[in-house]
């Protein structure tokens, strides 16, 4: 993290996808961590480790939104996105996460290379308004 460029946080139990995240990334100087499970993220969260994680809605061991208020919990100025394939950005769930600040952002799968640089700019503007 040091001076390679920013770290950012993927969880999502679909290789291909953190592949695909990883492949439109490193162009822009970001590199990411991958986790596989809600349990494999919050072995890697730390304080001030990551500015940005991507969270799937849905993990083999925990809800999405349950792993972000754990995240959060660990590390309160981390900006998280959901990405999934199973909720919408219309869902309850998903607006009441976003209306409380849980989440900054929502890329539904499969989602364009633009979602993704407009979802980081989101949350990179969410930092500089509090």
């Amino acid at each position: 993290m040091k001076d390679k460029g920013e770290v950012f946080l993927i969880v999502d139990d679909e290789p291909d996808l953190c592949w695909a995240l990883e492949h439109i990334l490193k162009r822009t100087g970001i590199r990411l961590e991958k986790a596989l499970s809600g349990r494999e993220a919050l072995e890697l969260v730390e304080p001030d480790r990551f500015p940005l994680a991507f969270v799937d809605a849905k993990l083999p061991d925990m809800e999405g939104l349950d792993l972000a208020r754990r995240i959060r919990e660990v590390d309160s100025a981390i900006r998280m996105v959901m990405i999934s394939g199973y909720f919408y950005k219309e869902d309850v769930d998903v607006q009441e996460a976003l209306a409380e600040g849980l989440i900054c952002g929502f890329v539904g799968k499969p989602f364009l290379h633009e979602e993704i640089h407009r979802a980081i700019e989101i949350a990179r503007a969410s930092v500089s308004k509090k």
